[in-house]
């Protein structure tokens, strides 16, 4: 059975950082790409950042830019986002999923959703 868990969510200040972690099992992470996606309060769900099946290239929101960076482990069968200088809008439940052709930011490109993981910045 296909499955991701996003885990590292939590409550941190302005500023903060926090690192989620994506944990998969039951497919070959190295055959997907994977992707991070948040939906906050009232808003649409929207693209984060996502990596390539190799790690060779990875691609990014302009909001994150700068703050955020998205890495993998396929031995681990884990991928992270590792988020710095956090802000309020950063607030959001953070999804990871898996596409088996490509790198996107749309979320039609995915196969195979996590549950999330809440993210609140608040002080």
């Amino acid at each position: 059975q296909l499955q991701l868990v996003e885990s590292g969510g939590g409550l941190v200040q302005p500023g903060g950082s926090l690192r989620l972690s994506c944990a998969t099992s039951g497919f070959t992470l190295s055959d997907y790409a994977i992707g991070w996606f948040r939906q906050a309060p009232g808003k649409e769900r929207e693209g984060v950042s996502c990596i390539e099946s190799s790690g060779s290239s990875a691609n990014y929101a302009d909001s994150v830019k700068g703050r955020f960076t998205i890495s993998r482990d396929n031995a681990k069968n884990t991928v992270y986002l590792q988020m710095i200088s956090l802000k309020p809008e950063d607030t959001a439940v953070y999804y990871c999923a898996a596409a088996k052709y490509y790198c996107s930011l749309k979320e039609y490109a995915y196969d195979y959703w996590g549950q999330g993981t809440q993210v609140t910045v608040s002080s």
